[in-house]
């Protein structure tokens, strides 16, 4: 395929739009699949638990709850399905964890451990504004008859 000279278009400006669907996809996946994880170790012990032996914390507390929306929350970005409402409650669940757990440790995220808690809600805010992209179950529902 060859670009006209004038566009500005390059031979790599053709690769970088052939591979930035699944670019893209491939941020949701895995800010889902690794945002699961937190929630996996909250609710049924996994990955070492909540304290390193195993333990999981309380459905019914705010540890809990937090677990409910990292696991499912979790999971509804990595299949791109209602992402834009789901990635808007992570932030703000981000920025409460923040807030709550880090800020009072110290105002710099790097020694206050909250850095993690940041990212995240810097991704959910990017989900929020730009939608689960071409390669999700959201584009494919708008897509149908």
């Amino acid at each position: 395929m060859s670009v006209p000279a004038s566009s500005g278009a390059t031979p790599a400006t053709g690769i970088l739009a052939n591979i930035a669907p699944w670019t893209y996809a491939l941020l949701r996946v895995g800010a889902g699949l690794l945002f699961m994880q937190h929630g996996l170790q909250k609710l049924f012990g996994w990955f070492g638990g909540v304290d390193g032996a195993g333990a999981s914390v309380q459905l019914v507390s705010q540890m809990g709850l937090a677990g409910v929306l990292e696991t499912f929350g979790g999971l509804l970005l990595v299949l791109g399905l209602l992402t834009r409402p789901v990635v808007l409650v992570l932030a703000v669940e981000m920025l409460v964890a923040y807030v709550k757990a880090h800020l009072p440790q110290g105002a710099v995220p790097l020694q206050n451990r909250g850095e993690l808690a940041l990212l995240y809600m810097t991704i959910f805010l990017f989900f929020f504004a730009h939608g689960g992209g071409p390669m999700s179950l959201d584009a494919a529902r708008s897509r149908r008859p």
